[in-house]
């Protein structure tokens, strides 16, 4: 069983501060950790705190590297893994001493995966999520009729030379994601397996918008 280590998660704001606000996770991709995507926290709207979650895997390469699920190949999960890291996100929000006034995520790469697979699981408890470079899993989730009924706002943003994520999984997110979200989507030009300054301003603004 999965847990998230409540002493690694980086937050933007102290506790008191924490309360009557908005909430966003924040997910990172493979082989990093959660001070990677939190240093993202001056481009993003100061009205959500920002809580950057550590992965609980120990990913095997790089050192000091984690992972939100045993991975094979990109673009296909380990589906047991997969659902135990929801499961202890989940867990994890359901024990915060305070109640967000509303919880939306933001995933790179695996982190991304994470952040749809979230949504799926439980699409009351989410207001959006931002996917950047990452996908949505081929295998079918129970919660998958109530999120195409509720359609959340989904902001996915891929590069066009991103070389890491398989053609097969983007064409399945491709189709997928309308089907059960209110899509947001962006391609970047020449951008690799990474993050634009760009993408940046447009997370930003989709973010403003859900707020």
């Amino acid at each position: 069983m999965y847990t998230i280590d409540e002493d690694a998660v980086l937050w933007s704001a102290a506790g008191d501060d924490r309360e009557g606000r908005s909430l966003l996770v924040v997910l990172h991709g493979y082989g990093s950790n959660e001070a990677d995507l939190f240093q993202l926290a001056p481009f993003l709207p100061l009205e959500p705190v920002i809580a950057s979650l550590r992965a609980p895997l120990v990913a095997p390469f790089p050192i000091d590297g984690w992972s939100w699920y045993p991975i094979d190949e990109p673009g296909q999960p380990d589906a047991a893994g997969l659902a135990d890291t929801t499961a202890a996100v989940l867990a994890w929000l359901d024990a915060l001493p305070y109640s967000p006034d509303s919880v939306g995520l933001l995933g790179f790469s695996q982190g991304g995966a994470v952040a749809i697979e979230l949504l799926r699981a439980a699409p009351e408890r989410f207001s959006f999520a931002v996917n950047l470079s990452g996908y949505a899993s081929a295998d079918a989730s129970p919660g998958d009729a109530a999120l195409a009924e509720r359609r959340p706002p989904v902001f996915w943003g891929r590069g066009t030379h991103d070389d890491v994520i398989p053609s097969e999984a983007v064409e399945h997110t491709t189709a997928w994601l309308p089907d059960h979200t209110r899509l947001v989507g962006r391609i970047y030009d020449g951008l690799t397996h990474a993050i634009s300054q760009q993408e940046l301003a447009d997370v930003r603004g989709f973010i403003e918008r859900q707020l």
